[in-house]
């Protein structure tokens, strides 16, 4: 049982334009929108990789029916809270050379009874997962919601014999690491920031692997972008590299939801690193030609499956 988590999620819009201009008149030449928000992302990959998602988050107003209504047409299963806040929308800006332009709205503040309400529904999912399933904790956190939000809801998963994994930033990634996640994937940024260093080398990259692990991970990855992915499953494991595949890309944004997707199943699978980490890069490699976020195709991605070389890395001295 896979449940992913959405305390923030969205409607994402994309646009193409062009040029974009700043400081003059943009006119779109398409418009789409689709279920978004990380942890939407997620469901919709691993629902691609023939799993049954199930996908709980706080919505509110008509772009929070039209989310859930787009994520129950693609088969997931959904148990959305009501907020009467509206669910925020995201502006993807993509132009004809290829540059991505993102404008994040930030999310409504819930009610402290919204919220609870939102608590007792993870709880009562957490039960009926109860020592099988994975819960992906993943995405931003809206106005208003503490940062130890996740780390207080991993503990509670926890006490269900749940799989906690987690992709967030800032004071709730830091917050949620004492909390023992099985599993972590920042990004090269988020995880510079947190631990106020920057990562300028694969050797630092791995580095940052093992930080992340001391901190409480129980495993941890670590996207580069276009230059690869790194995986440790545990501590005192060796840390598997995959490089980026040169692709042409029609927009990053959802890889590193993608790659988590990846992720998860290959722990429900107990999957080899090295085949975690092969489907992990392939569902992100295949989420760069998607025609929304999220919106990998099966074929791309086992095609690219069989083109993804993985290395060990050397362990430290």
């Amino acid at each position: 049982m896979f449940i992913c988590v959405s305390p923030n999620p969205a409607i994402d819009k994309r646009l193409k334009v062009p040029r974009l201009a700043p400081g003059q008149v943009n006119r779109a030449c398409t418009a789409q929108a689709f279920p978004g928000g990380k942890s939407a992302h997620v469901a919709m990959v691993l629902r691609t990789l023939g799993e049954s998602p199930v996908w709980t988050g706080l919505t509110g107003g008509s772009t929070g029916r039209e989310l859930v209504a787009g994520l129950s047409a693609l088969g997931i299963q959904t148990h959305p809270c009501d907020m009467a806040q509206p669910t925020r929308t995201n502006l993807e800006v993509v132009e004809d050379n290829g540059s991505v332009t993102e404008i994040l709205e930030p999310g409504a503040a819930p009610s402290a009874e919204e919220l609870d309400a939102f608590e007792k529904t993870c709880e009562a999912l957490f039960a009926q997962g109860r020592e099988e399933a994975v819960v992906i904790f993943s995405g931003s956190l809206p106005g208003g919601v503490a940062p130890d939000f996740y780390a207080r809801l991993i503990v509670r998963s926890h006490q269900f014999g749940c799989h906690a994994f987690l992709d967030a930033s800032g004071d709730p990634l830091c917050l949620a690491l004492a909390a023992k996640p099985q599993f972590v994937k920042p990004n090269r940024e988020e995880a510079a920031r947190l631990l106020e260093t920057p990562i300028e080398s694969l050797s630092a990259a791995s580095g940052a692997i093992r930080k992340l692990l001391a901190l409480g991970a129980r495993g941890a990855a670590l996207t580069l972008g276009g230059e690869g992915l790194l995986f440790c499953p545990a501590a005192g494991a060796p840390i598997v590299f995959t490089p980026g595949l040169s692709l042409l890309a029609r927009s990053t944004v959802g890889c590193g939801d993608s790659a988590l997707a990846g992720f998860a199943r290959a722990f429900a699978l107990q999957s080899s690193p090295e085949d975690a980490v092969r489907l992990a890069a392939a569902c992100a490699a295949a989420n760069c030609l998607a025609d929304s976020p999220g919106a990998a195709r099966f074929a791309d991605i086992q095609r690219f499956q069989s083109q993804i070389l993985v290395q060990t890395l050397p362990s430290d001295p």
